[in-house]
């Protein structure tokens, strides 16, 4: 008896050992974070916002996954996830229960605004013959249309701007054009290929995925009536924007066009300490993200906080306040 006794008591000892080395070196938090497709801008900023959280909280396990805009709203929904990367103006279509969703998403918040200038902006190769969209409508083009993936705002707006101007996807489809969603670097290669005609985006400008896409076809760049921007403002929450004049070699004359915001979010139910400490990093390590990707080096501090039309996360505000950045 005393022998079982004393091997118990090892057995027990072991063990316990054993249970105190997992847990002083198993880490204190995971957060994850999706984003956009790997090799994007949104997959190169949400690595390096998993970089500050890391400098700043060296014991948080931080990963990235790829995905798609409307997937990110529901995993961080729904708790699978920790962090998404979306459009702001996707998040208020969420928020309404607006195609593509089936049903209202009322509790996300934002934790840091990461892209003020996601603009619109359509290319046309050169020799498609296309001038306008009004072109398009009155000859019943039939155009070969690159968007982007389903679920996406960009995919969304892509649609929505022919609409604007009188011209339904089922339109395009039935003067014998065709409309691929297609991720944006897919969409640019058929765009080298001669196998679409336009391809439409959002992104900052400007984008060196249209400089290094450019320099083997020749394009030109449509631009948005202020007819059509109003109407796309009051369904969209987008506001007007001017890229200006030799922004791109192809781009001689500034062109009239619209804009969206894109966000870092998290669900409501995220602890407030956890939204201050991706937050704090951001500040900290502020630097560090400017320089990791184009898409961030025309924001300041102060910028990260301008997250509407989502509401900040009150973990994130505190830490705003904190650092002085909101009062």
């Amino acid at each position: 008896m005393k022998r079982l006794g004393l091997a118990s008591l090892v057995a027990g000892a072991l063990a316990l050992g054993a249970g105190l080395a997992a847990a002083q070196t198993a880490p204190a938090k995971k957060i994850t974070l999706t984003g956009g497709s790997v090799g994007g801008a949104w997959s190169a900023i949400g690595n390096a916002i998993g970089e500050t959280i890391r400098r700043e909280s060296p014991g948080v396990a931080f990963g990235y996954e790829p995905g798609r805009e409307a997937a990110n709203i529901q995993l961080v929904s729904t708790g699978k996830v920790e962090l998404g990367i979306a459009h702001a103006q996707l998040v208020k279509r969420a928020q309404a229960g607006e195609e593509p969703f089936k049903a209202p998403v009322t509790n996300l918040r934002a934790i840091a605004l990461i892209d003020p200038q996601a603009a619109v902006q359509i290319l046309v190769r050169e020799d498609a013959g296309i001038e306008s969209f009004e072109s398009i409508l009155a000859a019943k083009k039939p155009v070969r249309v690159a968007l982007n993936q389903r679920g996406t705002l960009m995919a969304v707006t892509g649609e929505e701007v022919f609409k604007a101007y009188g011209i339904s996807a089922k339109d395009i489809e039935s003067w014998g054009g065709r409309i691929h969603h297609v991720d944006y670097n897919a969409g640019l290669e058929m765009m080298k290929n001669g196998q679409a005609d336009i391809i439409i985006n959002m992104l900052a400008f400007p984008s060196g995925q249209i400089n290094s896409a450019t320099r083997e076809m020749k394009v030109k760049m449509l631009g948005i009536s202020p007819e059509a921007s109003a109407k796309l403002g009051a369904l969209l929450g987008t506001a007007p924007i001017t890229v200006p004049a030799g922004t791109y070699a192809f781009q001689p004359a500034a062109v009239s066009t619209i804009t969206g915001s894109v966000v870092l979010f998290a669900s409501a139910e995220m602890k407030n300490e956890d939204a201050a400490l991706i937050a704090d990093g951001m500040i900290k390590h502020f630097d560090y993200l400017r320089q990791a990707h184009a898409m961030m080096a025309r924001l300041e501090p102060v910028n990260l906080t301008q997250t509407a039309p989502l509401a900040l996360h009150p973990g994130a505000e505190a830490a705003y306040r904190k650092a002085g950045l909101l009062k």
